[in-house]
């Protein structure tokens, strides 16, 4: 269990969010937020949006887990698949192009457990093409970067 889990659980409230890095180091955060203009332009939605949402559970980025739900129901996405998200495996509502950009995210966000392997960059190259690949790629790392913003300074998502 982490630090936080452990506090919150320990407690009985989730920790109080310890500092804004946008007014700490207002530089790095907006460069971040350049980076996620650009994959928000290139990736299409919803795709952007499940990608965010899947490695953001994998992370247990609360923050960004609420804020990708919310972006996905609010535009319409229907509430049981993103719902399912989390079994993307086991659920029939999701398309080859979803899979794989799933599976890319999984692969990527748990990196260090083998990485990306020869068959699905074959299988992602051939979906999305070099470019949308490249893209996934840009998309999937700048979602790590906002959870590894958010948990360790404890971002809130707004009240129910």
């Amino acid at each position: 269990m982490t630090d936080t889990a452990e506090h919150a659980t320990a407690t009985g409230h989730a920790p109080t969010e310890r500092l804004q890095l946008s007014a700490v180091a207002p530089e790095g955060y907006r460069k971040v937020i350049n980076l996620d203009g650009y994959v928000g332009n290139a990736v299409e939605a919803p795709l952007g949006d499940l990608i965010k949402l899947r490695a953001s559970q994998i992370n247990g980025c609360t923050y960004c887990v609420d804020m990708h739900s919310v972006d996905l129901t609010d535009s319409g996405y229907p509430l049981r698949k993103a719902f399912a998200v989390s079994a993307w495996r086991e659920s029939p509502w999701f398309s080859h192009r979803e899979r794989v950009a799933l599976e890319l995210t999984e692969a990527v966000t748990l990196i260090h457990q083998g990485g990306v392997s020869d068959d699905l960059y074959e299988r992602a190259v051939t979906e999305f093409g070099e470019e949308g690949y490249a893209d996934l790629i840009l998309a999937i790392g700048t979602i790590n970067i906002w959870n590894r913003i958010a948990i360790p300074t404890h971002m809130q998502p707004p009240a129910l």
